[in-house]
């Protein structure tokens, strides 16, 4: 098979993250080198195998790797055609160095629902516009990591009460347009994240990110039936761009903002409130 190499990066505007990579490599080797940070690697086809702390690793399928900071390792193709990965970097706010020891002795992680939340994270944060969720699914794949590497850990936070839950809902409702992040409510609202989410998704059915897209697609619907076009409403809502609005209102509502538009004009009487004439959507 002749060599090849396809490679995507990006750095999302996600606290804790310092970079996403994503590659198909087939016959690349990685020298020995390091990382200033926490490099979290799940691999889609294919395996790795690398040396680290002068050991043999490898990524059997359905294992999630996490490879500490300043800690020489390489890495090559385990197999025939190569190896997909996708690499997560993170910043010690994620994982402190406490932890580097524990990763050094065991990196390979065996984990399934951790691999699926690694893996859902990757695709909150190829969409632009969606930080709230991928920051709030980070606080739960940094929570798990933290009690592989650290058990004792578990049940440290303490859980909040169903006021912050509450409390939360209130914050989303002031910041609909403007958003917030995942950090700054937790330091407003004065719970843990991962616990802040865990609490509002037990006391509403729903997760935060979800919440507060739910109350700006219905601000979009409010404002494309005053006759405003969606390309305007997207930016004055407070998506980052009209395919964010088009993605989310597809979503919720069933069609996309221009369809919805074009059907709030086809029937509406004279002289009164349009109604949007579509198909059944969730309200």
């Amino acid at each position: 098979m002749p060599s090849s190499q396809q490679v995507t990066a990006w750095r999302p505007q996600v606290p804790g993250v310092v970079e996403v990579f994503h590659a198909h490599f087939t016959e690349h080797a990685y020298p020995m080198h390091v990382h200033d940070v926490w490099t979290l690697l799940i691999v889609d086809d294919g395996a790795v195998r690398y040396d680290l702390d002068r050991r043999e690793r490898g990524t059997p399928r359905g294992t999630v790797s996490l490879l500490p900071p300043q800690v020489p390792h390489n890495g090559s193709p385990a197999t025939a055609h190569g190896f997909r990965k996708r690499v997560v970097y993170l910043d010690a706010p994620v994982l402190d160095e406490s932890l580097i020891g524990p990763a050094v002795d065991d990196p390979d992680i065996t984990d399934p629902l951790l691999r699926r939340r690694i893996g859902r994270l990757h695709g909150a944060l190829g969409r632009r516009g969606d930080e709230l969720e991928a920051e709030s699914r980070l606080a739960f794949v940094g929570e798990r990591l933290r009690g592989h590497l650290r058990p004792r850990a578990r049940g440290s936070v303490p859980e909040p009460g169903r006021g912050v839950a509450h409390d939360l809902r209130e914050l989303l409702d002031a910041h609909v347009l403007g958003g917030v992040t995942l950090a700054e409510a937790a330091r407003e609202v004065r719970a843990h994240p991962t616990h802040l989410v865990r609490a509002f998704s037990a006391a509403f059915g729903i997760a935060p990110h979800q919440y507060l897209m739910a109350r700006k697609v219905e601000r979009a619907r409010r404002l494309i039936l005053d006759g405003r076009p969606p390309a305007a409403v997207a930016t004055e809502v407070g998506f980052y761009d009209q395919a964010h609005l088009n993605r989310h209102f597809k979503r919720i509502v069933g069609i996309p903002p221009g369809r919805y538009a074009s059907a709030t004009t086809k029937r509406a009487p004279s002289g009164s409130a349009r109604i949007a004439s579509v198909d059944p959507a969730p309200p």
